[in-house]
């Protein structure tokens, strides 16, 4: 009997799949496995149920229950310290990782029988393991998993205690279970070369989508819009791309360096380019939005503007999605379409005899102008980069072990958050142990777990994973309970852990409420194979209330984050970022457009800068005294500093070499002015005073930048009127420069 096609075709107005929501009708074809495997989480899931399942199979053939708990443990531990490397990379970082395993393991083991020498070393050892990540990311993510897998050999030990065995029986099934799980990982990345660069690239093309839209609504023409609101949409938007941009950018960088398919290698960096290019036009200002509204509120210009930022953004989640399913791009019909009615706007308002804002086209010119850039970047056509563009990338890495111990020694003050991160979580450890001691030594060790994975660099992210946390455990524990009366029998509850563990990685980035039900749940099912595991519940409830207290208190109490604002370091960073992306941008205007790895490196730093001062105002107006006077001081900074980046990346957007040297010259001057004011004020920042301002010079760089506005055309008047608008914005800087230090 033929399906009726209204039940083959179902609509729906939000769609989630993987971690974005798509638009659309639900098909059939959703449920294809090559469309299922393309999920952001799919491959980690899958790779886990591998390996858990493979832990199972090796303890139920052997009939040895008692290995069973390490060696899923070291799968999990293996599992969390993965990184995003090419299989040669990854090859040496699972040398490393087994290497701080297998000591971590040995020295808890050693230490755990002398309790006071234990009190000493764990709070070192976690203040140590923390800094590690200072060297850069692949360290970081080593360090946290080193130290995860102590709290589990802790955990193992107490739990599943072998009197007969050798100190290091525990420690080496630890290790089995770990390097088993990194082989099988090693072996995926070998044959799916492309498939994490092209999701890393998917999930940019998304986050680029994101910041269009969030960007278009500062277009619309409505009376009393709140723009603060839309700015601090668009900041945090901003920083998803800053960060997927790095993140693309690490998958990208070791496998350029492989043997084969370095061509389809090459096409991953022409998108990766093009999304830089269409970041930093996107990020471009090219005249106030209040202005241009006001000017042309009776006229539909700025919704068709706003309609053509929405199809760009829509064209960028389109490509996202041919990347990651491996079709092909799609066509830009409709972007056309929107180019088109924007295009026939402005014409018709250049018609119409005295109407306002006629004073103000030119502004619209330019932005028609980086609008048409834009859309010629998400073209399908679009295989090429411009012949401009330099196809080298940054390495993050740390070249030699004396530049990552310089990494971690600039971070060796209270001014660090990272340094703040590991003191709270290397004393809250240390409490946490004194507390399991006094209370109850066999099963306590569940409380430094809660501990390690709720304790976060930031306070409001602590609250959330601390509320999830609680949540989750509780459910997971209710969920173990019924499983537990429900299914008896070990072979059933086997797959049962399997397929809570698997939920568990599938979960822990987006879900954590469901991944810390599907890890109680494993926990619960897995000590019942060597145990019981109904006496597991009250502890494991009772030690999570006592971690999760622990790490808030920590928060609360040690360094916290409300009275030790890095917001002016923060700012001054962003600042001298700003100086040196304005000579970087503005050199390209003497010798020609051309994106060198310099120019880039300067854009990269500007806009990461940038989007530390928005995470960082975010982050802030989520603690305690989140609602504090001066909350509206922060959002002023980063109203500024979103202005100041907005400007510049129209500088970068617009690069194209002026021809009159004479002109140049006089721009030059004022580029100058403009970024040793940053920097001064970026001074004033540091040395806690007021930075000099030389009025004299700025008014005669304003009045030969005004002079250049008015009698010129083309580039020079673009970029004379931007840098007027950065100009204006000094002041304000200023002011805001010096409300931070008093």
């Amino acid at each position: 009997m033929a399906v009726p096609p209204e039940l083959i075709r179902l609509r729906t107005r939000r769609l989630q799949y993987g971690r974005h929501f798509i638009s659309g009708p639900i098909t059939l074809r959703w449920i294809n496995p090559r469309r299922l495997t393309a999920v952001d989480r799919f491959a980690d899931a899958l790779r886990v149920l591998v390996g858990l399942g493979g832990v199972m199979l090796y303890t139920w053939v052997k009939g040895d229950a008692q290995e069973l708990i390490p060696l899923m443990l070291g799968v999990i531990a293996s599992a969390l310290a993965e990184t995003d490397d090419s299989w040669r990379r990854r090859a040496q970082a699972l040398v490393l990782t087994l290497i701080c395993f297998s000591v971590a393991a040995l020295a808890v083991e050693a230490l755990l029988g002398w309790p006071w020498l234990f009190l000493v070393a764990l709070p070192l050892g976690t203040f140590t393991l923390v800094m590690l990540g200072a060297a850069s990311g692949r360290y970081a993510t080593i360090a946290n998993a080193t130290l995860l897998l102590s709290v589990y050999t802790m955990i193992g030990v107490q739990q599943n205690p072998a009197p007969n065995a050798p100190f290091w029986h525990e420690p080496l099934l630890l290790i089995i279970g770990a390097a088993w799980y990194g082989m099988l990982a090693l072996a995926w990345n070998a044959l799916f070369v492309h498939r994490p660069v092209r999701q890393s690239l998917a999930r940019l093309y998304d986050a680029l989508d994101d910041y269009l839209r969030c960007k278009s609504w500062l277009f619309e023409p409505v009376r009393d819009l709140d723009v603060a609101a839309r700015r601090t949409d668009l900041a945090r938007a901003n920083a998803r791309v800053v960060s997927a941009l790095n993140d693309t950018r690490l998958a990208l960088i070791d496998r350029l360096d492989g043997r084969r398919s370095r061509s389809a290698m090459e096409a991953n960096l022409r998108l990766y380019l093009a999304a830089q290019d269409i970041h930093e036009r996107a990020s471009s200002a090219h005249y106030p939005y209040k202005a241009l509204t006001a000017a042309f509120f009776h006229s539909d210009l700025m919704f068709r503007c706003q309609r053509l930022l929405q199809a760009i953004g829509r064209a960028c989640r389109e490509r996202g999605q041919a990347l990651r399913f491996e079709e092909p791009l799609p066509d830009d019909r409709h972007v056309i379409a929107a180019a088109e009615d924007f295009a026939a706007a402005i014409t018709h308002q250049r018609g119409l005899p005295h109407e306002p804002g006629r004073d103000l086209l030119y502004a619209v010119d330019d932005l028609a102008d980086n609008l048409h850039g834009l859309a010629e970047r998400v073209r399908p056509t679009d295989g090429d980069t411009d012949q401009s563009t330099s196809e080298l990338l940054q390495n993050p890495q740390p070249r030699s072990p004396l530049e990552g111990w310089r990494r971690i020694r600039v971070q060796l003050t209270p001014a660090s958050a990272r340094f703040r991160h590991g003191l709270r979580l290397a004393l809250a450890m240390w409490a946490g142990y004194i507390v399991l001691q006094l209370l109850h030594p066999a099963q306590g060790y569940w409380i430094l777990l809660t501990t390690m994975l709720v304790c976060q660099p930031d306070y409001g992210t602590t609250r959330s994973r601390f509320h999830q946390r609680v949540g989750g455990t509780v459910a997971g524990l209710v969920v173990g309970w019924a499983l537990l009366r429900l299914f008896p029998s070990p072979q059933v509850q086997l797959t049962l852990i399997v397929i809570s563990g698997v939920v568990f990685f599938a979960a822990r980035f987006r879900r954590y409420f469901l991944a810390a039900a599907g890890i109680s749940v494993l926990v619960l099912l897995s000590f019942n194979q060597v145990g019981n595991g109904f006496d597991l519940i009250l502890p494991r409830l009772v030690d999570t209330l006592i971690g999760g207290a622990l790490a808030a208190a920590v928060m609360l109490l040690v360094l916290p984050d409300w009275r030790e604002r890095e917001l002016h370091h923060l700012l001054a960073e962003a600042l001298s970022a700003h100086a040196t992306y304005l000579r970087a941008v503005f050199a390209q205007y003497r010798t020609g457009r051309h994106d060198d790895l310099a120019y880039r490196i300067a854009r990269r730093d500007a806009h990461n800068a940038d989007a530390a001062v928005s995470t960082h105002v975010s982050t802030a107006l989520r603690d305690p005294r989140g609602a504090r006077t001066d909350s509206r001081d922060a959002l002023a900074v980063l109203a500024c500093a979103q202005t100041l980046i907005g400007h510049l990346s129209t500088l970068g957007a617009h690069r194209e070499m002026i021809q009159d040297s004479s002109d140049s010259t006089r721009l030059a001057n004022a580029v100058d002015h403009l970024a040793d004011a940053l920097e001064n004020v970026r001074q004033g920042l540091i040395r806690a005073d007021a930075a000099p301002l030389d009025g004299v010079a700025a008014a005669q760089i304003y009045d030969d930048l005004a002079d250049l506005t008015s009698r010129r055309e083309g580039t020079v008047r673009l970029v004379a009127g931007q840098l007027q608008l950065l100009l204006d914005e000094l002041p304000e800087l200023r002011r805001l420069s010096l409300g931070l230090v008093a």
